[in-house]
């Protein structure tokens, strides 16, 4: 794909990652966005006042760059490259117009941290079996690099993952700018779950938080994470990687501390006693680490790897139990 050309990138969702997305492409010369939203007021908004009104609404999109459709057959139409930035909860709703033919030919990039509830597949592989795409044509958006951020410029960096490095290489380039800089990756399944346990991690970091736990303790949490992401990421797709690199290691600890973090948000919440629902009607945001609890929980049961705080997070979120009494158990299986 030549970057000579006019590039057309279709993305779909409307929420604060979308909106940064099309930001960060809006700095590049060679790019047309076509922008896919649920919501019709916000449609109509952005058409006339060139903002997102919803979502990171200081953010100045160009007119001459953005172009907003109601349906998602008419964004993904002429599309090089098609950008899923919606929770996961609602991806097979949001593109449930769509068929194979629509993204035939085309490079799927998902920015979507979470996996296909009830089925407990990976976006990327969800994708691939309902429109058959050939997985070296898909690539995932992970960080470390919150919205927040990208809208206040904030020097940022991304990691774009594929099975085939030309095609993180060749996406890595529309995603860098003056304040991000975007490194393609050949690990797409270890950048993709590593991106789906750090949300789970957050949570419980957010819990801890919410119970008056304090940094020393965080601390030796986050570290035991990354050697349960470490393993259970080995288990599903073995091959050899660096963890501690910034698409693992980085973008965990940046879920996991940020004040931007919803995830870590949403624990917190429960940690000073909320219930679940409760905590969900308050964010009005989508904490992908709750799902991805379940769909973790459930994939384990295959691969059997050791996930004390994994385990953690399910039974206090699934199976009711006091966020104080289960961290305490947790205190005794940390080192």
């Amino acid at each position: 794909m030549s970057f000579l050309n006019n590039i057309k990138i279709a993305v779909i969702g409307g929420g604060s990652w979308a909106t940064a997305l099309i930001k960060i492409l809006c700095e590049q010369n060679n790019v047309q966005i076509r922008w896919w939203l649920r919501n019709q007021k916000d449609i109509e908004h952005i058409r006339k006042f060139h903002h997102n009104p919803t979502y990171l609404s200081d953010v100045v999109l160009s007119p001459k760059k953005v172009k907003v459709f109601e349906k998602t057959t008419d964004a993904v139409k002429g599309a090089d490259y098609v950008i899923l930035a919606v929770p996961a909860a609602f991806v097979q709703e949001s593109l449930q117009h769509l068929t194979a033919k629509h993204l035939q030919g085309k490079r799927i990039v998902s920015a979507i941290k979470g996996m296909v509830p009830g089925q407990n597949i990976l976006i990327t592989d969800w994708i691939s079996n309902e429109f058959d795409i050939d997985m070296h044509d898909t690539c995932v958006i992970a960080g470390p690099c919150h919205a927040e951020e990208v809208a206040l410029e904030k020097q940022s960096y991304l990691s774009i993952a594929s099975t085939e490095c030309p095609t993180s290489e060749d996406f890595a380039k529309l995603m860098t700018c003056r304040y991000v800089t975007a490194n393609p990756l050949d690990d797409l399944y270890g950048v993709e779950y590593s991106a789906v346990m750090k949300n789970i991690i957050a949570l419980a970091c957010g819990i801890t938080h919410g119970l008056g736990y304090g940094d020393n303790f965080q601390a030796v949490l986050v570290s035991n994470a990354m050697q349960e992401i470490g393993h259970f990421v080995t288990a599903v797709d073995h091959r050899e990687r660096d963890l501690s690199s910034s698409a693992y290691l980085g973008d965990l600890l940046v879920t996991a501390y940020s004040q931007f973090s919803r995830n870590r948000l949403f624990g917190n919440m429960i940690g000073r006693g909320y219930s679940v629902k409760a905590a969900q009607l308050e964010m009005k945001m989508i904490a992908e680490g709750y799902y991805a609890t379940k769909s973790i929980h459930s994939l384990n049961n295959v691969h059997h790897v050791n996930l004390p705080i994994t385990n953690a997070v399910y039974s206090i979120l699934y199976e009711d139990q006091a966020p104080s009494v289960v961290m305490e158990e947790l205190k005794k299986l940390l080192k």
